[in-house]
């Protein structure tokens, strides 16, 4: 097991350490004070943080050269978000390897997505959003590793009520529960040329809508799912990262760019035609 396997591994045992402590303190009534429970909890919260900026760049022996170019996981007119365009770790962390991740989100005209709303509505319905059920594509020709499905696709969160759900318990939950309950239902796409090692992973994806199992072979510009909002998701949207590793526990990203696209900024939108994702 690799070194940050196992520090995403022990920061796991610790949170759930710091639960069980509490309960038998409750029941038993232990006689130490009570804030000693709290010590695996913030055991963990240092483990995570040293982990979560630990390094992001990809073993020098396995890495591309360069950014590794694929063609667009999807059609149409979309947005971008915590794009590594604007920063690296583009979500904050090195953790699960997302260096250099990009979130994107369905833009098929200028307020066809649904804005977020400080108090009202409090959530959606999936289905309000563009991107929900648009079709996700291979980037590259490349193998099946992890096909992971049957989460269900939740209710957005994207007010203030929910942003807060969302951050301080739902996230906190999820990510005890393990990188499935983060990432949802997901795909791992193995892409590696024999000179290096990269591996594509799509996060988010819609409950029941993979059309590939693990061991398949695809080709860049298949429909291999469909956007959902599943796992650790706001709204219905498609976290697309590349890595050197098939376990985003262990892996560290590997910077990419998409043909005629590059990597968008934040906030930027970009359009791809439906022959543009098979030129891959």
């Amino acid at each position: 097991m690799s070194a940050r396997k196992l520090a995403m591994v022990a920061f796991r045992g610790l949170q759930l350490a710091f639960i069980g402590l509490v309960i038998a303190h409750i029941c038993f009534g232990w006689g130490y004070p009570v804030w000693w429970d709290f010590l695996p909890l913030v055991l963990a919260y240092v483990l995570v943080t040293v982990a979560n900026r630990w390094g992001g760049a990809p073993d020098s022996s396995r890495r591309a050269p360069e950014p590794v170019e694929v063609a667009p996981p999807v059609t149409g007119r979309w947005s971008a978000l915590n794009s590594p365009a604007d920063r690296t770790p583009s979500h904050g962390v090195h953790a699960h390897g997302q260096t250099y991740a990009i979130d994107i989100l369905a833009e098929p005209e200028p307020g066809a997505r649904p804005g977020f709303h400080w108090l009202w509505p409090i959530a959606r319905r999936p289905q309000d959003f563009p991107a929900f059920e648009a079709p996700i594509l291979a980037v590259a020709d490349a193998t099946v590793v992890r096909a992971v499905d049957g989460q269900r696709d939740h209710l957005s969160r994207n007010s203030l009520a929910g942003l807060l759900y969302l951050m301080l318990i739902e996230g906190s939950v999820r990510e005890m529960a393990g990188l499935r309950r983060i990432l949802g239902n997901h795909l791992i796409l193995d892409l590696g040329n024999g000179t290096y090692a990269a591996y594509a992973a799509y996060a988010h994806l819609r409950r029941g809508s993979l059309t590939v199992r693990e061991g398949d072979r695809v080709h860049a510009g298949q429909v291999i799912a469909r956007c959902g909002n599943s796992g650790n998701s706001s709204e219905p949207h498609l976290h697309f990262q590349l890595m050197d590793g098939p376990d985003p526990d262990a892996a560290r990203g590997v910077p990419f760019t998409w043909h005629g696209v590059g990597v968008p900024r934040n906030g930027e939108t970009f359009e791809v035609p439906s022959t543009a994702a098979a030129l891959g």
